[in-house]
């Protein structure tokens, strides 16, 4: 059944062009109304506002995330809806970091820098990481008022954060300082960004880089346990990362340590406080743990749109010809409610037999930080519920005006 048009757009299906402001409020506070129109119109459509073919559909979204016709790197300077391609002299410490990160490379740079991450980044054995990240989540909730709080600054940021700068070997005293830079590096990829957005961005990443840079000085002198260290040390056949790689990869392992995790975190709590009853069920045992973890990941995903570049001339759906340097994007919230992909796909099901998600990507560019992301969510929310079975929400939280990081503004609770 054709889901009802939502009033907020418009859509000609002979063109599969769609009109719809990113920033409409009824919008971003429920995506899903709009793609499950969409599911049912085209899975891909031109989306006007940000000038680029979309894709929603789970297999498309799947395959163009694996197909290497299309990356990350602009291979033509064309300038596009990022502003790649125009004047970014202001952006010199911004372009800089990217320059070096895997996340914006393409094979054979991509492989080397990520094996020689992955090969730190594995070596400590994520699942160790268990009793710290427990202790931490029951250290946080020790700390709550008595009768409400905001779980976001209270509990979501800080966990992720400190985990990822004791990983790092960084102050955790400078998780506010780590947070605000990255957030506002982060801002670069919102739709509608300004001057004022670019210039904040390249200070951000000047201050960060020139942080950690000391901080790679101090570890080459004296070496630690710590990832830092790993990777200053980690070596691939004879290459070593440069420091510009080092601290690339070291701000990429930060910002994506915490980012998508908060958001995940407050969006997995609201949806986990929707279904009512006690929400100890949903955690019964480690397998019902990680099932609930992967229901929350494909409910209600805290990345929903991502970009790619073609590197050639593709058709990358029927009758959709992009040329080389031309951008797409591929809708991960939308892929995750897709209908001839998932049964009853709005439905909160951590029991379903069809359990996938793209929420964090597929492909050369898959989340090198998955593993642990799944361990903090699993940790944290069982934590959480288990300690706090009575938690219900104080008011109702409402989503930030930020299409592509789908994430909270607040998450007031009572105990």
């Amino acid at each position: 059944m054709t889901e009802l048009k939502p009033p907020y757009l418009a859509f000609d299906p002979a063109t599969r062009r769609l009109r719809l402001d990113p920033h409409e409020p009824a919008f971003f506070q429920n995506p899903y109304e709009a793609y499950a129109f969409l599911h049912g119109a085209s899975n891909a459509f031109f989306w006007e506002e940000f000038g680029f073919w979309c894709f929603g559909g789970f297999d498309d979204v799947n395959r163009l995330l694996r197909d290497r016709r299309f990356g990350r790197q602009n291979p033509a300077g064309i300038p596009d809806s990022r502003g790649i391609g125009q004047d970014r002299t202001h952006l010199s410490a911004f372009d800089g970091i990217e320059a070096n990160s895997m996340l914006e490379l393409e094979p054979p740079v991509h492989t080397r820098l990520r094996t020689l991450v992955n090969r730190a980044f594995v070596s400590r054995q994520v699942e160790r990481l268990r009793p710290r990240v427990e202790a931490l989540a029951n250290e946080l909730i020790d700390r709550f008022e008595p009768d409400r709080v905001d779980l976001l600054p209270a509990f979501a940021a800080p966990l992720p954060i400190t985990i990822i700068a004791e990983m790092l070997g960084v102050p955790v005293d400078m998780g506010p300082q780590l947070l605000d830079w990255s957030h506002r590096m982060v801002a670069m990829y919102m739709h509608g960004r300004t001057r004022e957005t670019e210039d904040t961005a390249n200070r951000a990443a000047r201050d960060f880089s020139d942080f950690l840079r000391g901080y790679v000085a101090e570890r080459r002198k004296r070496p630690g346990e710590d990832l830092l260290s790993l990777l200053i040390a980690a070596q691939e056949d004879g290459q070593k990362l440069s420091e510009d790689e080092l601290v690339s990869s070291a701000i990429l392992l930060l910002n994506a340590g915490h980012e998508a995790t908060v958001h995940q975190t407050g969006n997995a709590v609201r949806s986990i406080l929707a279904q009512g009853g006690d929400p100890r069920r949903f955690f019964a045992s480690p397998e019902a743990t990680a099932a609930t973890v992967e229901e929350c990941l494909r409910f209600d995903a805290p990345l929903h749109m991502f970009t790619r570049y073609a590197y050639q001339e593709v058709e990358a759906g029927p009758g959709i010809i992009v040329q080389p340097g031309e951008t797409i994007g591929l809708l991960l919230g939308m892929a995750n409610r897709d209908p001839t992909a998932f049964a009853e796909p709005l439905a909160f099901r951590p029991d379903r037999a069809d359990q996938k998600n793209v929420s964090f990507g597929a492909g050369i560019h898959f989340c090198i930080g998955a593993p642990l992301a799944r361990l903090e969510l699993q940790v944290s929310l069982k934590t959480l519920f288990d300690r706090l079975p009575q938690l219900h929400l104080a008011e109702q939280p409402r989503f930030r005006d930020t299409y592509h990081f789908h994430g909270l503004e607040t998450l007031a609770v009572r105990i």
